[in-house]
């Protein structure tokens, strides 16, 4: 997999600020403060949300999302921080899981689908950005009066999971 950030074509090639190749066969980890074309280091398209995993039922795998800012430091898999030094802010690659006891009975469709996925694999943050910004492939199929309905989940349902220690670098 080859991602890009700010990629542009100039002339008859391309240009980006950063880019990254990875192996979807490894779960090998960039080596430390290895940033890619996310500022945590990861890859983007293992933990976009796709309408093909939704429209099927089911998201096997964890999700991705921004906050608008971040500590300086990362916790495992991300390999890369892109932070200020203020501590309160979540550090890149923490993992927050939707908690079991958050009553799913009100939701339907797309949305039902994506939380339930919140519940067994959780997110991690991968980014600077807007906030509690989960991300998706661009499709014409997503129903955004669906999507809306998670807006109603409250940040106090979800929950840390603890993946290891924050590094610095």
């Amino acid at each position: 997999l080859y991602e890009m950030f700010n990629a542009q074509q100039q002339g008859s090639g391309w240009s980006c600020d950063s880019g990254a190749v990875f192996n979807l066969n490894s779960n090998a980890l960039r080596p430390d403060t290895w940033t890619s074309a996310d500022a945590a280091g990861l890859p983007i398209l293992p933990g976009l949300v796709r309408y093909d995993e939704v429209a099927a039922g089911v998201i096997n795998h964890a999700l991705r999302f921004t906050v608008d800012e971040t500590q300086n430091g990362f916790i495992h898999p991300a390999t890369h921080q892109a932070g200020v030094s203020n501590a309160s802010d979540p550090p890149m690659g923490l993992r927050l899981r939707l908690k079991a006891s958050f009553d799913l009975s009100p939701f339907h469709g797309e949305s039902l689908v994506i939380l339930t996925a919140l519940k067994k694999y959780g997110m991690l943050v991968a980014d600077n950005g807007s906030s509690w910004f989960i991300s998706g492939a661009t499709d014409s199929r997503w129903d955004d009066n669906d999507l809306n309905q998670m807006k109603t989940v409250p940040g106090s349902a979800f929950e840390v999971v603890q993946t290891g220690p924050i590094l610095r670098g």
